[in-house]
């Protein structure tokens, strides 16, 4: 491999949320790489920084071209410039837009168990939570779509927060599931925002269809967000684009990002995501080959040391989702157990709704050598747990 990902890196004090734990403890928690970024963002923010004025930015057409030419290359889908808008992140991109295209009062769909900072986005607004739940059965999830059809025909639900691929459970959505959310959304006037962020980190073999790419009507009624930050480990450059072809719903989003003040890069947001987009292909495949190798590894070890456990087969984001129900139904005590006594730090799955109390996440985006540690120590604790 060109890249290097086996390389320790030590992040403690350095102001990193995650690794601000105690010295014995390892972070395998937040959707944060222990990787070093590609070498061409790094050259770009020297660049930047080398000139010494850090005045305020604008975002140029090169930034946007960049975006299209990853999307074109990458995904096969090369979405008009003109639909583009920057803003300073996906979170705050989706709290702007539920107050834009929804209702005080109104009921805001996602598929539990999900990234729980979606909750926060709907209930911090005034807007009610509603999940159709997605069924689990023998390893796999699936939609009820009986249930999500119910769902958006409720007259109160007016926006949909689709994450594709899906975090926690890793799970890429099919064309056709996409193009079938599509339908049920635009026949009962539902806007579907589609939070796209870990679409690059697929498995070796595997790709992702953005949900504007299905077809015709998911592009016309979507507001898709993308940005180099889960994909290249770069999320405090604070970059990331909204990608929306339909003309009306696009003004009026531009308008809530405006009013909220979203659209102003800081001062290496741009030079950062260009040179991911222009320059990071090759480092990506590579990431994803350690990413899917670290995978294989987990999912065997856990096999052979915890048969207890079942991993759940997901070929996208380095988010791992393991079923802990044969252990416990409170992997919240779960979790706090094995970090008082192992140290290992990682999410208990009840943050995420739906069935989530009967699973943990884990992050292995990491070294080898570190995700060995995860491992032991992760045997150590369930043990000691079970022992309790």
């Amino acid at each position: 491999m060109r890249y290097n990902f086996s390389e320790m890196t030590d992040r403690r004090n350095t102001n990193s949320v995650k690794w601000d734990v105690a010295a014995n403890e390892l972070p395998m928690w937040v959707a944060d790489m222990d990787f070093r970024t590609a070498p061409g963002i790094v050259t770009a923010i020297k660049r930047k920084a080398d000139t010494g004025i850090f005045g305020y930015e604008e975002v140029p057409t090169a930034y946007f071209e960049a975006v299209q030419h990853w999307y074109a290359t990458e995904h096969s889908w090369a979405p008009n410039t003109d639909w583009m808008r920057f803003v300073t992140g996906v979170v705050p991109a989706i709290s702007s837009a539920v107050r834009r295209v929804s209702h005080i009062g109104d009921n805001v769909l996602v598929q539990a168990p999900v990234y729980n900072i979606f909750y926060n986005s709907i209930v911090n607004n005034g807007r009610h939570v509603l999940s159709s739940d997605l069924q689990y059965h023998d390893g796999q999830y699936s939609i009820d779509w009986d249930d999500l059809t119910a769902k958006m025909a409720d007259p109160l639900t007016t926006m949909m927060i689709l994450c594709n691929p899906h975090n926690p459970v890793g799970k890429i959505w099919t064309a056709d599931e996409l193009k079938r959310i599509g339908q049920l959304a635009a026949e009962n006037h539902v806007v579907v925002f589609a939070d796209e962020i870990h679409g690059d980190i697929t498995e070796t073999g595997y790709g992702y269809t953005p949900f504007a790419a299905a077809d015709e009507v998911c592009a016309t009624n979507s507001i898709t967000a993308v940005s180099p930050s889960k994909t290249f480990n770069v999320a405090a450059l604070h970059a990331a684009t909204l990608i929306i072809p339909n003309e009306n719903l696009r003004n009026s989003v531009d308008r809530g990002i405006n009013t909220d003040e979203l659209a102003e890069p800081n001062a290496f947001a741009i030079d950062g995501s260009i040179a991911a987009y222009t320059t990071g292909a090759e480092w990506v495949h590579e990431l994803n080959a350690q990413i899917t190798a670290n995978k294989q590894t987990l999912t065997q070890f856990i096999q052979k040391k915890l048969p207890q456990l079942r991993v759940i087969t997901g070929h996208a984001t380095y988010l791992v989702w393991i079923d802990c129900a044969e252990v416990t139904t409170d992997t919240t005590t779960l979790c706090a157990f094995i970090r008082k006594n192992t140290g290992l730090f990682i999410s208990a799955g009840s943050v995420y709704g739906g069935d989530g109390h009967d699973f943990v996440r884990i992050n292995v985006a990491c070294p080898a050598e570190r995700l060995q540690d995860g491992l032991d120590r992760l045997v150590a604790g369930v043990k000691d747990f079970q022992k309790a």
